[in-house]
């Protein structure tokens, strides 16, 4: 996805303005930790029996081919290994995400997937130990993209949001305005419609997460009209929602509740520098405000977020270095 100027002069002011005043993070490390192939981008990051997961795309090119997802291991995020290459034959699988299930023996991995001819629908696997993963099965229907999924520890069941560009028509060209819909899952594998996202713009890229006080909130990219994000909150059974405009453009969106209740969000976006960057927010139900830019630039964004041992660990991509995009690990002390 290309970066977006998309924010007026006084709006870029009053951000770095904000990023001036909001320093409360900083960056421990940052390692360049995969780019061997021509493209990789779209990550994120989970810890599963004692060890941290990193997914990413891989492919000759960002935007076709036949992308395939590659997972790299570590302990701590100080080394990584080449773990694992996931393919499904003739079909370019795009932004992976990782869930650990309920049962906490099983990773779930989301793929949107683009089929020959350009139709869309989106596909899942799962493993017990990292290495060996059950053949792609197709998820809802073609045209629809489940973008990420998380497990809500209240009921124990598996929530996302997913979109469609041409929800009339069918495609292949995108329409005027695109549907939103939310879906749950007891088991990853028949999903049931729970809630419709009534966003305008062109929603697209949604993270739902689940708060300790029971509520929800989802984040969401927008495509279409001025394109600033915009963030939702609902309460159990988390049917109907509350919208709030953003005043920041988002690019592969996602947040993290940490232990303390504190909000932090990480996305494409514009700070202190010009530019697009890989920027952390310090999150509410009413916005985003910048935190922290990482090392990044150009083509950037979609980060993976887990707090482990009083550290919030983040994964992302780049092309920073070089022109070519690259994945990234960065270890944060949030103040």
């Amino acid at each position: 996805m290309t970066a977006r100027k998309l924010l007026s002069t006084a709006s870029f002011l009053i951000l770095l303005t904000t990023a001036a005043q909001a320093q409360t993070a900083e960056i421990v490390s940052t390692k360049k930790i995969w780019d061997k192939a021509a493209s990789q981008a779209q990550t994120d990051l989970v810890r599963f029996q004692n060890l941290f997961y990193c997914a990413f795309r891989e492919a000759d090119t960002a935007t076709g081919g036949e992308g395939r997802v590659h997972i790299l291991l570590s302990a701590s995020g100080e080394t990584w290994i080449d773990h694992v290459t996931i393919n499904e034959p003739g079909v370019d699988l795009r932004d992976p995400k990782l869930c650990v299930m309920a049962d906490e023996k099983r990773i779930y991995l989301l793929c949107a997937g683009i089929l020959p001819g350009g139709a869309r629908q989106s596909r899942y696997a799962t493993t017990t130990d990292g290495k060996v993963w059950t053949p792609f099965r197709p998820l809802l229907a073609k045209g629809d993209t489940l973008w990420r999924v998380t497990l809500n520890p209240s009921d124990k069941r598996m929530y996302g949001v997913s979109y469609n560009i041409h929800p009339s028509s069918g495609g292949p060209a995108p329409e005027k305005e695109y549907s939103l819909k939310g879906y749950a899952s007891d088991d990853g594998s028949v999903w049931q419609l729970s809630s419709i996202l009534n966003v305008p713009g062109q929603p697209t890229e949604t993270t739902v997460r689940f708060l300790k006080d029971g509520s929800a909130l989802a984040l969401v990219n927008r495509e279409g009209g001025n394109r600033l994000g915009a963030i939702g909150s609902a309460k159990a059974p988390w049917r109907e929602w509350s919208w709030s405009a953003l005043k920041q453009p988002l690019g592969g969106p996602n947040f993290i509740e940490l232990p303390d209740g504190r909000l932090i969000a990480g996305s494409r976006g514009f700070g202190a520098t010009p530019g697009p960057h890989m920027v952390l927010y310090t999150m509410s139900p009413a916005g985003l405000e910048p935190l922290l830019e990482l090392p990044s630039g150009g083509d950037c964004s979609h980060p993976g977020l887990w707090w482990h041992d009083g550290f919030l660990h983040v994964t992302y991509y780049s092309s920073h270095e070089g022109g070519k995009t690259a994945i990234y690990h960065s270890k944060v002390r949030i103040k």
